[in-house]
């Protein structure tokens, strides 16, 4: 799932952009501090996340939209885009999703989530040292 707590209502990657060919050109509000802390958040989580995946043949994460209950493909440089245009902007423009995605290439947010402390836990109980602590989340380092 998209790092839902971090957007504003239902923003997803695929709502409108503002201007003349996409409706009212009213700027949206800045982002809250709190907010911009997530957002930045999620960029390096994402990051973290395509590392990962990338070399596995995942290309992107799954969004399911509130607007049109269907799920949406979003690759990796699309999604970076997003997060890096609502830091900027406050918002999300308009994208084309992939045409006639393999579903199987893609995977949420949670499911990519749980993938990096996987590795996370494997490469700290595998530490030379023997220490074994409690393994981290990317949002809490």
């Amino acid at each position: 799932m998209i790092p839902v707590g971090h957007y504003r209502g239902a923003v997803t990657p695929f709502d409108d952009a503002s201007g003349p060919d996409f409706g009212p050109a009213d700027a949206p509000p800045p982002l809250t501090m709190e907010e911009r802390a997530g957002v930045l958040d999620d960029l390096a989580e994402l990051e973290v996340f395509r590392t990962l995946l990338e070399p596995t043949g995942i290309k992107g994460i799954v969004v399911d939209c509130p607007d049109c209950d269907e799920e949406h493909h979003v690759d990796w440089a699309l999604m970076q885009s997003n997060l890096r245009q609502l830091l900027d902007e406050g918002q999300t423009g308009r994208h084309e999703p992939p045409f006639d995605p393999d579903p199987d290439d893609y995977v949420s947010w949670d499911y990519a989530s749980g993938y990096a402390d996987g590795v996370a836990a494997m490469a700290e109980h595998e530490e030379p040292s023997g220490r074994h602590g409690g393994g981290k989340h990317a949002r809490e380092e």
